[in-house]
């Protein structure tokens, strides 16, 4: 390989902010965000909105995460019709 041409790649919680659901992996993505995590080390933070832990397939139960009110906007846009 190539020296210093791979992105770093370290350890990085992620976190599901729709369930509090966090996990510890190794990625490439990295944030200003930190938390301490169970072992008492500070790593990344990455907020994500869907993981494992909410996902219908995953979990066998549709829930519907509509953060930013997409859904109320299209009912909206299209009632009047």
């Amino acid at each position: 390989m190539k020296a210093d041409i791979h992105p770093k790649y370290n350890a990085v919680v992620f976190q599901d902010v729709s369930c509090d659901f966090s996990f510890l992996t190794r990625s490439t993505l990295s944030s200003k965000e930190t938390i301490k995590w169970e072992d008492g080390k500070e790593y990344p933070l990455i907020k994500v909105e869907i993981s494992s832990e909410s996902h219908p397939f995953y979990t066998g139960k549709h829930k519907l995460v509509d953060t930013s009110g997409r859904v109320d906007k299209f009912r909206r846009r299209y009632a009047q019709k």
